[in-house]
């Protein structure tokens, strides 16, 4: 069972209890804060509670001994999760994200430890060679992170992303292996 402990978070594999508190935050919380910064452009299907565990469940690992997903939690609270998913496995290219619901923990460095501990242990236990993450050009926060962990920008699409009526670009960022082994070093 992976349990990887941070200064102010932990991430973990899931229990069916931290399913159902992500289900709250997902499906159930009023005002779905996180849902206008992460991915607004992309429609999401309503699970109902058993669904959403299967679909979680049924995640493929990454590579033996690595989930694809892992909990956020922060004052024994499901928080959010971090998630990874292969752009191309033949070229060892992994897509990542992460989600911080509670907005209680937001802008406290809880989203740039999580991010930098799940980067960290993808680099760790795999052999991948680049790892990188979407956004949007209106959700500067996750830009701002993901820079400060070394990511760079490396596509800018403009305005291919529609949010509230209004056109942004989309963002491609990303870490290769030879720059996180020179940053952590």
């Amino acid at each position: 069972m992976v349990n990887i402990i941070g200064d102010k978070i932990r991430l973990t594999q899931a229990s069916t209890a931290q399913l159902d508190e992500l289900y709250y935050w997902r499906f159930e919380e009023k005002r779905q804060e996180a849902k206008k910064w992460n991915g607004p452009y992309i429609p999401e299907t309503r699970l109902n509670k058993e669904q959403h565990r299967e679909k979680w469940l049924e995640e493929e690992s990454i590579a033996s001994g690595v989930p694809a997903s892992l909990i956020i939690t922060a004052d024994e609270k499901t928080i959010g999760y971090v998630g990874a998913y292969w752009v191309d496995q033949n070229t060892s290219w992994l897509e990542t994200g992460i989600v911080i619901y509670d907005t209680a923990y937001w802008n406290g460095g809880y989203g740039t430890e999580a991010y930098r501990l799940w980067i960290d242990f993808l680099f760790e236990f795999t052999d991948l060679h680049r790892l990188g993450m979407s956004t949007w050009s209106g959700n500067d926060r996750m830009m701002k992170v993901a820079q400060r962990l070394g990511m760079k920008e490396e596509a800018r699409i403009r305005k291919a992303r529609m949010v509230e009526g209004e056109y942004y670009d989309a963002i491609k960022m990303g870490i290769l292996r030879e720059e996180w082994i020179v940053q952590c070093k």
